[in-house]
């Protein structure tokens, strides 16, 4: 994770480290966020969209919520 340190107007991000617990969390948060937001307004269920956000995600594939977002969080 990071904070943002400024200082007379400008911002930078520092890394900081983060406890286990809000890591996993955070996974949790994302992985249901991505199935929720898939199966609104589609036809599939919500079982079906959890279980193709957990197998992209345990693929490590960019078709998984989870994943962009982890990698936007990191960037």
């Amino acid at each position: 994770d990071s904070t943002r340190i400024g200082r007379a107007g400008t911002v930078r991000r520092q890394a900081v480290d983060v406890s286990p617990l809000r890591r996993v969390n955070q996974a949790i948060w994302l992985l249901c966020t991505g199935a929720r937001e898939a199966a609104f307004r589609n036809i599939k269920t919500i079982a079906e969209c959890v279980a193709d956000e957990l197998i992209n995600a345990a693929k490590g594939s960019s078709n998984s919520y989870a994943i962009k977002k982890k990698d936007e969080l990191e960037r």
